[in-house]
């Protein structure tokens, strides 16, 4: 019988005929709010551990009709298998079971206290140490699952995810949605095709970030994939962007923040023998992320029309006058908002 864990009796009975908890056990149980691929459940039980459950949906929660195999929860459950190959101690929570007939996984909870950092940021805190972390994790990442290619290829070599979640919402759905920008989205459709070099997290933002006792934990893996590095750059740095738009009496700090990721990543990949071009097309993904987020089937939520307009002419500016390099996009992008 299907489960559904935001039905409390439903996630209550499953437990306990599964044997995850005892017959007799009564953990507390919150949904917790925020996703939209899928449902999420703090459960806490009478001993004191915390679980989180997850559980993907078959359509988002998005206004507009995104539809994605729940089958993907099997990719999160190996990327929180495999990930701490490639990641700090305690980057990633520990996964305590998957079933992937219900299309739900359990991990640890983080201990509190923690703080969403996207949640920070808009609050307009930017600590530069916690985005020099977000450049060093990926940097990391992308360097360490590089040299273990050959045993986190075949675990992770289907995209069909990256297709679903990523480039047709964001790139393939915007170009039918702007005309202006069709050959340049569908360009970079097939770039980010082509290119098999890193482990690419796909999700890779503030709103994946909780800090705790100062370090970053990294959340939400199911868009993993062996693919294009440029792509988690472009989507991450969107985010800092799109923020230095949205908090204008805080811009300068966005833009500096986005600086400083770029240079920290970069200082952190210098002797990578793939890098080479990374940085071009990390420029392009940045545009084409830009544009996405707001024309997209994933708006940035907290971007105002006027905003969401600006932020959309700005990326079709960019568009027709490419920056070469990261810091000139960052420049620019900078300038052109202000006016």
């Amino acid at each position: 019988m299907d489960v559904d864990i935001e039905n409390t009796s439903d996630l209550l009975r499953y437990l306990r005929d599964s044997g995850r908890i005892g017959k007799e056990e009564t953990p507390i149980f919150r949904t917790l709010r925020g996703g939209v691929s899928n449902k999420t459940v703090l459960l806490q039980r009478p001993g004191g551990g915390s679980w989180v459950l997850k559980q993907a949906l078959p359509k988002l929660r998005v206004r507009a009709d995104w539809f994605s195999d729940p089958a993907r929860i099997e990719v999160e459950a190996n990327a929180l298998r495999f990930l701490p190959l490639v990641t700090p101690v305690g980057t990633v929570p520990k996964l305590l079971f998957e079933d992937s007939e219900q299309h739900l996984l359990a991990m640890e909870a983080v201990p509190q206290p923690y703080e969403n950092w996207k949640e920070q940021l808009l609050s307009g805190t930017v600590e530069l140490d916690l985005v020099r972390q977000f450049g060093k994790l990926l940097a990391g990442i992308h360097c360490r699952s590089h040299d273990l290619g050959h045993e986190l290829l075949p675990i992770f070599e289907r995209r069909v995810f990256f297709e679903t979640l990523r480039l047709e919402p964001y790139y393939q759905f915007t170009a039918e949605k702007v005309p202006q920008a069709n050959q340049f989205l569908l360009t970079m459709v097939e770039e980010n095709r082509q290119h098999c070099i890193t482990l690419v997290h796909g999700d890779y933002s503030p709103k994946n970030i909780l800090v705790y006792q100062g370090r970053l934990i990294l959340l939400d893996h199911e868009v993993v994939h062996f693919g294009d590095p440029a792509f988690d750059l472009g989507f991450s740095l969107t985010h800092l962007l799109s923020k230095a738009l949205h908090l204008a009496a805080n811009r300068p700090a966005f833009l500096e923040a986005a600086r400083e990721y770029w240079k920290t990543y970069e200082a952190a990949t210098t002797s990578a023998t793939w890098l080479a071009d990374v940085e071009d097309r990390a420029v392009n993904n940045t545009i084409a992320c830009l544009l996405a987020r707001t024309a997209g089937r994933s708006p940035l939520e907290y971007l105002a029309d006027d905003e969401r307009l600006k932020q959309k002419d700005t990326a079709l500016q960019l568009i027709a006058c490419r920056p070469e390099t990261v810091p000139a996009l960052i420049q620019e992008f900078g300038r052109r908002i202000q006016t």
